[in-house]
């Protein structure tokens, strides 16, 4: 049966398009996180979305665009927007504190934006054609993590025999964990305190030998 759209179908009024737009988007990012790429629907979207299918195809031609510009958005919430703060941060750890205290704060009580953003990286896999370059999150999160790796390096934080690459991977792997159980298994108040001990580790804070009695 189809479905019906309690606001009624057709085109939204002019003064709501954006607002119509972006419930669009939203339920977007909710439908590709829960379903993937290949089984989301324009009409689940529609469904989430309380709309009509041929609503969602008036903003939107075709799904693979709808899924660019949902990446886009949400890079520009989360991804963008932490390495903004970053850039306030000298010594490696402030920036990767201030990153990720950033993109916690800006996901807020949606845990859609990281589910999004974790499964973002496997679609990137499954259909490389998905994300464009400029924009993609793994790519995005990447050059922050490899250029802060850099700048420890050159500052004496970090040895210089460090293999960089490595290491930004084995970070990135810990951010996208990170990302995977905001999206998809702990709540807001359980993964501040997963980040914080995180951030204390990389400090070597939960390395230090207690005094001898």
């Amino acid at each position: 049966m189809a479905h019906t759209a309690s606001r009624g179908p057709g085109r939204p009024p002019a003064a709501k398009a954006a607002e119509t737009r972006e419930r669009i988007m939203r339920a977007a990012r909710e439908v590709f996180s829960e379903l993937g790429y290949d089984a989301a629907t324009f009409q689940a979207i529609a469904i989430r979305a309380d709309l009509t299918r041929p609503a969602i195809n008036h903003y939107f031609a075709s799904k693979r665009l709808l899924y660019q510009e949902v990446m886009e958005q949400t890079n520009g919430m989360l991804i963008e927007s932490a390495v903004q703060h970053s850039q306030r941060e000298s010594a490696l750890a402030g920036r990767m504190r201030a990153f990720l205290r950033a993109a916690v704060e800006a996901q807020g009580e949606d845990r859609s934006v990281a589910a999004f953003l974790a499964t973002s990286v496997l679609e990137s896999q499954r259909h490389p054609d998905l994300n464009q370059e400029d924009n993609e999150s793994l790519t995005f999160t990447r050059g922050f993590v490899t250029s802060a790796i850099k700048d420890a390096i050159e500052g004496g934080e970090i040895r210089p025999d460090v293999d960089v690459d490595a290491a930004a991977e084995m970070l990135m792997a810990v951010m996208w964990g990170l990302g995977f159980y905001a999206g998809f298994v702990g709540d807001q108040e359980r993964l501040i305190t997963i980040t914080d001990q995180f951030l204390q580790l990389l400090n070597g804070q939960m390395w230090r030998a207690a005094d001898p009695a």
